[in-house]
């Protein structure tokens, strides 16, 4: 059997580039992947015949450009096409947009508030220095506050002078971000309720928490660091969906001589004079590594894949800890045509489509939805964020035919009495027809429906209780504390296994970010 120098576990984004990074390297490197396909739950289906889905991560923005850059994705087939506006329907009728012209959407602002038109360049300016300030904190390896370690050390007072360079009132702005609810932080710049709410809603995707929550300022500011070709909070969806930006990664990894086997569940790493050695596969075969990294969440990589007597008892509680509480499902939808919302009927075909529709009418709305999970059951009336792939990208719908992307909060992982297909149904109609009342007619329009439950994702992707960012991005899991104290530096108490996932530091998305910082950890460590 050939001993390999590295086997990544777990064929994800963010294992698909720490193995392209250390193949790139010189390292021989196995990617061993449970599915039949890569990219975890970043992949493309044709669900239905002829009609292709992003099946459960739909949008790109926070893939790091230098990932882009050193692999040279779009050689690998990486094409991105950007989103074009999000438009918020309203309930008496109206709607709020913002479009990819800066001045439209300044017109469109004082339209519902003079005031709000504003404050919005003010408000643009502060977030595009706050996503500034922490986009250093994405390409570095959390220094440990605890440690005299030199490195510790440099890492803690470069830290320090990079926050003392923002000056007293970005400092105090970045406290507020990292502390607040995203509705209390909105409160201070707007007066339109229907701004607060869309912008609110970023601050809750993939937690379980409501836009009143404390900490999900930071969530907001998370998802406000995305780029395309340079420019901040530029959202866009692959050409070919988001299995596309795994298979460019696959291919870039391919390139450099990485090895890729699909259909290769992995059952235990081997672990010999406290280091590991390689893996068992779920069929049996025994495959030797100088060094193992798994791209699997915490909770899978430490209680499923280590015998517990390898690792700390402290280290096992943390990880036992490490909360998930999925709360996102997902609803693909195969389209005869375009819906007509109320709020803009000459928009068939157009514009709307072209772009996102966020069902977030009111703050309101969005913190009833989460009082629905608080207690147990999956929204009633849920926040939506919604695109149409085949306005984007035609090949993904038969010609004259379209699909339907529906993100949905919230849908709890543990829900009264756990899932059922009875109340994955009853899931669906609810996203249905509160789309119904927003798009009159948009039922006479569905061919073909794909409801994901958390628990499915779970099932289908191996993500802990469906959380798509792999653990919750909760101010107690980020930094150096993710997934658990004095462990957040990508390897683990097991000498030559590392971890790569998205439960490693900065967190979800399709980013790329832990598997890049995974990747330099192990050439720099050389065990």
């Amino acid at each position: 059997m050939k001993k390999y120098d590295v086997i990544v576990i777990g064929g994800g984004h963010n294992g698909l580039v720490t193995a392209a990074y250390l193949a790139c390297a010189g390292k021989s490197v196995l990617v061993l992947e449970r599915r039949p396909r890569v990219g975890g739950a970043a992949v493309t289906e044709e669900i239905f015949p002829g009609f292709k889905f992003s099946m459960f991560s739909y949008v790109v923005s926070l893939l790091r450009p230098e990932i882009i850059r050193d692999l040279d994705l779009p050689r690998h087939g990486l094409h991105i096409l950007p989103l074009e506006s999000t438009v918020t329907p309203m309930e008496n009728g109206d709607y709020l947009a913002a479009w990819a012209d800066h001045d439209e959407t300044r017109r469109e602002l004082y339209r519902h508030s003079p005031r709000d038109a504003e404050a919005y360049d003010e408000y643009g300016r502060l977030m595009h220095f706050m996503a500034q300030a922490v986009k250093p904190i994405l390409g570095m390896v959390p220094p440990d506050p605890t440690s005299f370690a030199p490195g510790d050390l440099a890492g803690l007072l470069k830290l320090g002078k990079h926050f003392r360079g923002l000056g007293a009132e970005r400092l105090h702005a970045l406290v507020k971000l990292m502390t607040m609810s995203s509705a209390d932080f909105l409160d201070e710049w707007f007066e339109t309720d229907v701004l607060k709410a869309t912008k609110s809603a970023s601050g809750i995707i993939g937690t379980f928490l409501g836009p009143r929550s404390p900490g999900t300022a930071y969530v907001l500011l998370h998802h406000y660091m995305g780029e395309l070709d340079g420019v901040f909070r530029a959202w866009g969806f692959a050409k070919g969906g988001t299995g596309a930006v795994s298979e460019s990664i696959a291919s870039a990894a391919r390139s450099f001589g990485a090895e890729i086997r699909c259909d290769a569940g992995v059952s235990k790493v081997t672990v010999r004079n406290d280091k590991a050695a390689g893996v068992v596969l779920e069929n049996g075969d025994e495959i030797p590594a100088s060094i193992v990294v798994s791209s699997l969440d915490p909770r899978r990589t430490f209680l499923q894949l280590v015998e517990s007597h390898h690792l700390p008892a402290d280290f096992v509680s943390d990880i036992k800890r490490f909360k998930f509480r999925g709360s996102s499902g997902k609803v693909n939808i195969a389209l005869a045509g375009l819906p007509t919302f109320t709020c803009m009927p000459d928009s068939a075909g157009g514009r709307l489509h072209r772009g996102a529709v966020s069902i977030s009418p009111s703050l309101d709305y969005v913190e009833r939805a989460y009082d629905d999970a608080k207690y147990g059951e999956f929204s009633r009336r849920p926040y939506m964020d919604i695109v149409f792939p085949s306005m984007i990208d035609p090949g993904m719908a038969p010609p004259g035919k379209h699909v339907m992307s529906i993100f949905v909060q919230y849908a709890p992982y543990h829900l009264n009495g756990g899932w059922t297909d009875a109340k994955r149904e009853a899931f669906g109609d609810a996203v249905v027809n509160t789309l119904e009342g927003f798009a009159p007619g948009f039922k006479s329009l569905i061919l073909h429906r794909q409801v994901i439950t958390p628990l499915d994702i779970e099932r289908i992707t191996g993500l802990s209780e469906g959380n798509i960012f792999a653990g919750e991005l909760a101010l107690h899991q980020l930094f150096f504390l993710r997934p658990a104290p004095g462990w957040a530096k990508f390897a683990t108490p097991v000498r030559g296994f590392y971890q790569c996932g998205s439960g490693t530091h900065p967190g979800g998305g399709i980013m790329g970010a832990s598997g890049r910082l995974a990747a330099l950890t192990v050439l720099k460590n050389g065990r």
